[in-house]
């Protein structure tokens, strides 16, 4: 049986299908392109609470992986390339024609997903990955589970399988504004982030492999404040991977965030060592968004639950290793509610 209504096509002809689910006064409506949340909107408030586009058109030109599920190994890897069981993987170059980011050019979060269970408040896709698909050894399944819960939480249960050794992170990438859908920039709005410390990335946005303590700098989020924190007079620029823990661990709150307008809260909690906090500032859509919304430089931000990017250069780092047997299971929760 086929889910979900047609919502467009792909460049390369492949229909891509759309489904609707509620629950605990949220409405979401869920992309088969890329697991995408292409909307997501909270009862009592009317601007949708993260950015998309109305229309599938938009997604393959300009889409910066608005609510998408990137992989097979989500952030960035250095020099597109990994050594696993004293073999060398080659992986497709898409980032500054050096290092891969998201998976590849034609990763995860840039493919036709199926839908495979639906109910009210419940959408779950799969999609497979072949040996060799972006370099990347094995065959993967993975699956992701997207339901609203009774007490206004976005759940989303990411898990995969492989039958040979290779690397598995997942990420859900929604960019959320909490105020006005992303018409005006979210450098106002509260957040804390419950960590000890970030990872300093490069001029290329590679991590240098130091583990910085976040005290006394401006990546200092223990405590609610504004993300908008300048230095020499210029917005700091976040996009960085906060170390939660060393290894996964079961469902804990690690962020709180609040609209600085609207007082709309998003808790956040989940089994993962890694929170990506990226603050928007390379966002610029050339069409429309929700709503007829246009978007800008921070827009909107994310908070990518992860292992640390680029861990297979760290041995020290929490590993991305998946190996035949092993069940890799995320679990992230993004819980809403009204001011």
């Amino acid at each position: 049986m086929t889910i979900g209504l047609d919502f467009g096509e792909t460049p390369d002809g492949e229909v891509v299908r759309r489904v609707k689910i509620a629950g605990g006064g949220l409405t979401a409506h869920v992309l088969s392109w890329g697991a995408v949340v292409q909307d997501l909107r909270l009862e009592g408030h009317r601007p949708p609470l993260v950015l998309g586009f109305d229309t599938f058109e938009p997604y393959p030109r300009y889409s910066p992986y608005f609510g998408a599920v990137p992989g097979r190994c989500a952030n960035r890897i250095s020099n597109a390339s990994f050594v696993l069981d004293g073999h060398e993987y080659q992986l497709d170059r898409n980032f500054l024609d050096k290092h891969q980011l998201h998976g590849g050019s034609k990763g995860f979060g840039k493919r036709v997903w199926t839908f495979i269970d639906y109910r009210p408040d419940l959408a779950v896709l799969e999609l497979v990955s072949e040996s060799g698909d972006m370099g990347y050894p094995g065959r993967l399944k993975a699956r992701c589970a997207y339901r609203l819960t009774d007490s206004g939480a976005l759940s989303v249960e990411l898990t995969a399988e492989t039958d040979e050794p290779t690397l598995c992170n997942l990420a859900q990438h929604s960019y959320f504004n909490l105020d006005d859908g992303g018409a005006s920039p979210i450098l106002d709005h509260q957040i804390e982030i419950e960590a000890e410390s970030y990872l300093p990335v490069d001029d290329e946005l590679i991590p240098t492999g130091e583990v910085r303590a976040v005290e006394g700098t401006e990546f200092d989020f223990r405590s609610m404040r504004s993300i908008r924190c300048e230095r020499a007079g210029e917005q700091v620029v976040y996009d960085h991977n906060f170390c939660l823990s060393r290894e996964r661990t079961t469902l804990r709150r690690v962020v709180r965030a609040v609209g600085a307008e609207s007082g709309v809260t998003l808790d956040v909690s989940t089994t993962e060592p890694g929170m990506q906090f990226y603050a928007g500032h390379k966002v610029s859509v050339p069409a429309p968004g929700l709503d007829g919304i246009a978007y800008g430089a921070r827009s909107g931000f994310c908070l990518e639950a992860q292992v640390w990017p680029d861990a297979a250069h760290h041995p020290d780092f929490p590993s991305a290793v998946l190996r035949p047997g092993e069940n890799y299971r995320q679990v992230t929760e993004y819980r809403f509610e009204r001011g």
